[in-house]
């Protein structure tokens, strides 16, 4: 058992009347405030959860009136994807327009079942992936995360999927005014993505303007999975202006 997005890790070692008795295995080195709400993830085990629950249908009406997508979270199966478009049918005739799917890919059973996830949404409606990088992280584990996310990015421009890159983007820019050199690199990676999400925070507005500086930089560099070989020019204000520069 991962807690709050995997700063925890624990075990359960016994069920006492409708509670569990968990172990922890490694914690931070100051401790860890449990607080309540936060996130757990069972990486290696199938919890046999439903994928749609009464809620998500009570809101799906909302969002098939009036938005233009929904985000799938968690999902695993191709038969969770039928089960969603099932219920998108039930109210497709109110709907004006069509509704895309979402597949945020957050688990194991996701990354290895994505290629027929892929299949059974786009066979009847618009479909995106969404690398949702922060559950996915503790579900496959953080060594593993670059390597799945190339993967994911490789097949989704196969099929001619677009891809949201999300979470913990410029996190502390967003949240503290101030950036990291590791977050600004990581920033400049998600341009090969379509889409690039941002979590909410104080200095949203700052972070939202630096990303498009660094994505509008990074364009001429990058299509997608592609690198566009352009002439490089990134040194051309600090040479002297009688040594001449050749395109390479």
């Amino acid at each position: 058992m991962c807690i709050d997005d995997g700063k925890a890790e624990a075990r359960v070692v016994d069920v006492h009347r409708g509670a569990l008795v968990i172990e922890f295995i490694d914690a931070p080195a100051k401790g860890l405030r449990m607080r309540p709400m936060r996130g757990l993830n069972f990486p290696d085990s199938e919890l046999g959860l439903p994928a749609i629950t009464d809620k998500d249908k009570t809101d799906l009406e909302f969002i098939i009136a009036e938005g233009d997508m929904v985000g799938y979270s968690f999902v695993n199966t191709p038969d969770d994807v039928a089960q969603l478009q099932l219920e998108i049918g039930r109210h497709r005739r109110r709907a004006s327009k069509p509704l895309a799917i979402v597949l945020k890919i957050e688990t194991r059973s996701a990354v290895q079942n994505l290629p027929a996830l892929i299949v059974a949404a786009a066979s009847r409606d618009p479909v995106g992936v969404m690398i949702a990088r922060g559950d996915l992280a503790v579900n496959i584990g953080y060594r593993r995360l670059a390597e799945i996310q190339e993967e994911i990015l490789w097949l989704c421009e196969s099929a001619h999927i677009p891809v949201i890159w999300a979470t913990q983007v410029l996190e502390q820019l967003v949240r503290e005014g101030q950036s990291s050199r590791g977050e600004f690199t990581d920033a400049a990676m998600a341009e090969r993505a379509e889409c690039v999400m941002l979590n909410k925070g104080p200095y949203l507005a700052e972070a939202t303007t630096a990303l498009a500086d660094v994505l509008g930089r990074m364009e001429g560099h990058q299509t997608k999975k592609t690198s566009r070989l352009r002439p490089l020019h990134a040194w051309d204000a600090y040479l002297p202006a009688s040594v001449p520069v050749s395109s390479m």
